[in-house]
């Protein structure tokens, strides 16, 4: 299944243009999502070198991710190769959410009781 993860306010501490410091366990529930078998998409309103800047960070956090602001490439394929602005995900998390965002752990374990992963669901279904 595809995760959509906003950065600034949930990755990062919002402290936009500037990067944060790192959300508590942030770092480890996207890695451990990542290993277990979900597609990450890393979703935020940066661009131009403020995407660069976030990009680097990640990188130097050592944070897994599969794509940043561009859509799984079988959806992009399933809607006639046409890349929306909108990134097509099985579950969003971000801290503009309609409740106050869980910490990490908590939004660690909801995925794992809500979705099926992304491995999983190929497996079973040979598709998205």
């Amino acid at each position: 299944m595809i995760i959509a993860i906003d950065f600034d306010g949930t990755i990062v501490k919002d402290q936009f243009p500037a990067i944060g410091e790192m959300v508590e366990g942030a770092k480890e529930a996207i890695n451990q999502l990542k290993k277990d078998g979900y597609y990450i998409i890393i979703w935020t309103c940066r661009s131009h070198v403020r995407l660069l800047e976030a990009i680097e960070w990640l990188a130097k956090q050592g944070i897994h991710y599969d794509k940043i602001n561009e859509s799984c490439p079988a959806n992009v394929e399933k809607y006639s190769g046409i890349d929306t602005r909108k990134i097509y995900a099985d579950i969003y998390i971000d801290d503009k959410m309609l409740v106050k965002l869980p910490t990490w752990d908590e939004i660690y374990w909801i995925v794992r009781d809500l979705l099926p992963s992304y491995a999983d669901k190929v497996a079973r279904d040979g598709f998205l």
